[in-house]
């Protein structure tokens, strides 16, 4: 029998996971009413006891076989106007724990039990203060057991907890492109992040956070497995590179995937966003997927996508837009405004996600992770969004001598491949006012989605991770894009917030990396699996040591793309296999990475050589070492050529040979209709 499929929640209290109860079978049922710890308010003693004793009766004509009595006495909760009692799943601990409005409180009970069991509680439906008003509801239940008797439970004498009380909700909130300086309560005075700040003082801010791997996919795929790219084999955007004898299967080498972690370990799971994995549609583990990726590579892939699918369906008068996120190719970095409104924008329709998942019932904690597609280009935030920021009142890129700036060659080949190659200071100045806009959308966009979590019963007792894949040049070094070590690359953004555990409005300078996400939530789930990360958690609160050094690969190692970063204390070292060159910078002293420091600290320079040198003694990774050293190719730029980017979904695949031929081919019908 379900006792109930829906019912209201008292201010404080938890959503269950309803369940059937067999009556022609002999489980134990353990009550749990809040009120038996609370013996200072009159009402929930007087409920908790008639509740005891309902179920009591309840069980006794379940014993007796008198299913029918007991049916009679159980539908008589869907009445309207009725106490509502609910029934979870659980195990019980011997601690039973119970929410009031403003205040825990607790009780010790003095046996546990090792078989799985029904937990029982009761919940008013207008809250406890009003409902202590309710006479009809005392009555109710008064009237029931004086009908049919209060029976002993069996002798057990052992309450049930309610198992959605200790292990917290657990929400990472992912962006994609956003540099590490782009928060204004972190000392950017030129935008405004409301909904970040939020999260600043929530919580703790890590100013020294690296992104393991700057570039979308190998960064994604560090974070759902918690291991490094020479584990994952994941080194750029491309798929995966592994040697003989590592596993061919992504999960089979680095162990099953976070979010079919957190199921396994009772969590309930979604993911909403952009996933950017080989395949597109591969299964992440998440028991909810959503996806909304940048790009279509067909038809049948724009009918996958989730976000797509919400378009062509719920509003077709959008869906002849070619690229819903905005115009790429030679557009790429081009400032422009989103041809959706701000309330269907693929970041909006995330946060409407995101807060439906937060919102369902259940008595399980969530493990959720929402991944915005923004601010990565092109920078197209919607109205009024793209006019929220002066370019004149915006600083200029900062730029420095061409032979550092330029020292890795796919920064000029990057330039020339996205079309970026001869952007101004004007132009830039441009194009960091809509990146600025964007950030500022999300935001606002990510302020409803914490105004949701504020809004459940477990706001304390919900840790939130907010973080970038990578940063952006954004015209610093001369440069654009990512994949390259310099700080606006590979500096992201890192907040951590637990108000029921963590302190709050604290910066630390520990070194971390998206490779401890993986950590955190299973720490946090209380069964720390660190894989190839640091104990983030257990660093804050004392009690594990802090990272000394952090490593970050990009490019195949033992090819000339091959490249390590070596951060440690002040310093960053950086090891590029074309050409052999190096890097050192004192980011302490000089934080924009302006002035080669590889003369006059050889010996920081070799020191933090030999430790790249130690850390790439590993399969996969030791590919990028010869005869013991570094391996190094002779200096080659990379051959220039652009990167083209259309909507294939809707049949575009290039610029045409003969202009005339976009309106005589399948795009004809898009200028025929929308002009």
């Amino acid at each position: 029998m379900r006792f109930s499929d829906q019912f209201e929640l008292g201010k404080g209290q938890s959503e269950l996971d309803f369940v059937d109860i067999p009556l022609d079978t002999d489980i134990p049922l353990f009550v749990d009413p809040y009120a038996l710890s609370v013996e200072t308010d009159p009402w929930f003693v007087e409920c908790s006891n008639l509740v005891v004793d309902f179920f009591q009766t309840v069980i006794d004509k379940i014993r007796a076989d008198d299913s029918a009595s007991a049916r009679g006495l159980l539908a008589r909760l869907h009445e309207p106007n009725e106490t509502h009692l609910g029934l979870s799943r659980g195990r019980p601990s011997g601690r039973g724990v119970g929410w009031l409005p403003g205040r825990r409180v607790a009780r010790t009970f003095g046996a546990t039990l090792a078989q799985p069991c029904y937990n029982v509680s009761a919940y008013p439906m207008e809250g406890p203060r009003v409902a202590c008003e309710s006479p009809a509801r005392r009555e109710f239940i008064k009237s029931t057991i004086a009908a049919t008797g209060a029976l002993a439970l069996g002798g057990t004498g052992v309450l049930a907890e309610n198992r959605q009380e200790k292990r917290p909700n657990i929400l990472f909130v992912m962006t994609d492109q956003q540099r590490f300086d782009t928060i204004a309560a972190l000392g950017n005075q030129h935008i405004y992040t409301p909904n970040l700040d939020r999260l600043v003082k929530r919580g703790v801010t890590f100013t020294q956070a690296y992104s393991n791997c700057p570039v979308c996919v190998a960064a994604r795929y560090t974070i759902r497995t918690g291991c490094e790219p020479p584990t994952t084999g994941v080194f750029s955007n491309g798929a995966a590179n592994v040697v003989a004898g590592q596993a061919e299967a992504m999960e089979d080498r680095c162990g099953k995937y976070l979010a079919r972690t957190m199921a396994e370990m009772g969590y309930r799971t979604f993911g909403v966003g952009k996933f950017h994995s080989h395949p597109w549609n591969e299964d992440l583990g998440f028991q909810v997927q959503l996806h909304c990726e940048e790009q279509y590579g067909s038809a049948d892939q724009r009918k996958g996508d989730a976000y797509a699918s919400f378009i062509d369906k719920k509003h077709p008068e959008h869906s002849w837009i070619e690229g819903l996120m905005g115009e790429r190719t030679e557009m790429y970095y081009v400032p422009q405004w989103s041809m959706m409104p701000a309330r269907l924008t693929v970041e909006s329709w995330e946060a409407d996600r995101a807060i439906e998942q937060i919102g369902k019932p259940g008595g399980k904690p969530y493990f959720g992770f929402v991944s915005f597609l923004g601010p990565h280009p092109p920078c197209a935030p919607p109205i009024p969004f793209n006019r929220m920021y002066n370019p004149d009142k915006l600083p200029n890129p900062i730029r420095g001598d061409m032979a550092i700036d330029h020292m890795d060659e796919m920064i000029p080949w990057m330039n020339h491949a996205i079309w970026a190659d001869d952007i101004s200071e004007s132009w830039a100045r441009m194009i960091k006012a809509r990146y600025y806009g964007e950030i500022s959308y999300i935001d606002w966009c990510l302020g409803r989605i914490l105004d949701a979590v504020d809004a459940g019963p477990y706001a304390d007792n919900t840790l939130v991770c907010f973080f970038a894949d990578h940063g952006d040049h954004l015209g610093d070094h001369q440069a654009w894009q990512k994949e390259s070590f310099f700080e606006a690359s590979c500096h992201i953004p890192f907040l951590v917030s637990w108000p029921g555990r963590l302190p709050a409005n604290v910066r630390r300078d520990e070194l971390v990396a998206l490779s401890d996400l993986f950590g955190i939530a299973t720490t946090a789930a209380d069964k720390p699996e660190l894989r190839q990360g640091v104990d983030v958690i257990g660093s804050v609160e004392g009690r594990a040591a802090k990272r000394e050094r952090l490593f970050g690969h990009y490019g195949v190692p033992g090819t000339a793309r091959f490249k390590i970063m070596v951060r440690e204390g002040d310093w960053k070292y950086i090891f590029i296999a074309n050409g052999g060159r190096e890097q050192l910078f004192n980011v302490t002293e000089d934080p924009h990475e302006l002035k080669q420091r590889i003369a006059d600290r050889p010996d920081v320079a070799s020191r933090l050589r030999e430790a790249a040198v130690e850390a790439l003694s590993v399969p996969n990774a030791d590919r990028a070492l010869e005869n013991g050293a570094l391996r190094a190719f002779p200096c080659a730029p990379g051959p220039r050529q652009r990167i083209y980017q259309f909507d294939a979904s809707k049949g575009a695949r290039g610029f045409p040979d003969r202009p005339g031929e976009v309106v005589q081919g399948g795009t004809q019908m898009n200028a025929d209709k929308h002009g």
